[in-house]
């Protein structure tokens, strides 16, 4: 029996789920701004339904939904949700995005996705994992094309995604009219590269701010700016 993961407001039972809680889903969702206070919040390609949990505790949202085409992933995910204090914010949909793309009429205020990488490794033996961890099941450009007609025009979207894709995906952003505005760079420590790009995208072009962020500085010696940002999360920050 797979014990949950526990944070300070909310459990996540993870078991039937191939891509596991971790640190990049954790660091999206305290990262991603609220200042706009969102009405309608949606998570593409949710997994356990982590950051829908982590932004119904942080916002006054009245609409946090979420979308997982994976059935074992859909089921977990609906029952994180009913287990949540939040249950009533919360709603999952089981359908691909193009479907959903399709079928919703209204916006969202906030989108945030931590989408599937691809080839950043090599395909494993197990299929429901290697959908979760690449890009095939779910490409880039789909997924902004997607966020494009799912946003509110003055929404913002939140995307984690591996450093080396960074350039490539804000150009594929730009040809929707989507610009960054904030980039966050994640080091595991001070002299490793830069491995993870956390970017917030609107529809407005700004002056853009970057930040670094730096997780240890030798193991399990987490830095001052990590414990900010997750400390409401984790139960041992």
């Amino acid at each position: 029996m797979n014990k949950p993961f526990t944070f300070k407001e909310f459990e996540v039972h993870q078991d039937q789920c191939a891509m596991k809680i971790g640190t990049d889903a954790v660091l999206l969702g305290a990262w991603t701004s609220i200042q706009q206070n969102p009405f309608a919040v949606l998570d593409i390609g949710a997994g356990t339904g982590i950051l829908s949990l982590m932004l119904a505790q942080r916002s006054t949202a009245e609409v946090v939904d979420a979308l997982e085409i994976d059935d074992a992933a859909y089921e977990q995910c609906v029952d994180n949700f009913e287990n949540a204090p939040w249950s009533d914010r919360l709603f999952c949909y089981h359908a691909s995005l193009e479907e959903f793309t399709e079928e919703i009429e209204d916006t969202y205020d906030l989108i945030l996705s931590n989408p599937p990488f691809y080839s950043e490794d090599f395909k494993t033996e197990s299929s429901s994992r290697d959908m979760a961890r690449f890009q095939d099941a779910m490409p880039f450009q789909h997924l902004i094309e997607s966020t494009a007609s799912l946003l509110a025009k003055d929404g913002l979207f939140s995307v984690i995604i591996p450093f080396k894709e960074e350039e490539a995906f804000i150009q594929l952003a730009s040809k929707v009219a989507l610009f960054p505005n904030r980039i966050l760079h994640v080091k595991g420590n001070p002299t490793s590269e830069i491995k993870r790009s956390l970017i917030e995208f609107s529809f407005r072009e700004s002056e853009l701010k970057k930040e670094t962020l730096i997780i240890e500085t030798a193991r399990h010696q987490y830095t001052e700016d990590y414990i900010g940002l997750t400390k409401d999360f984790y139960l041992k920050m």
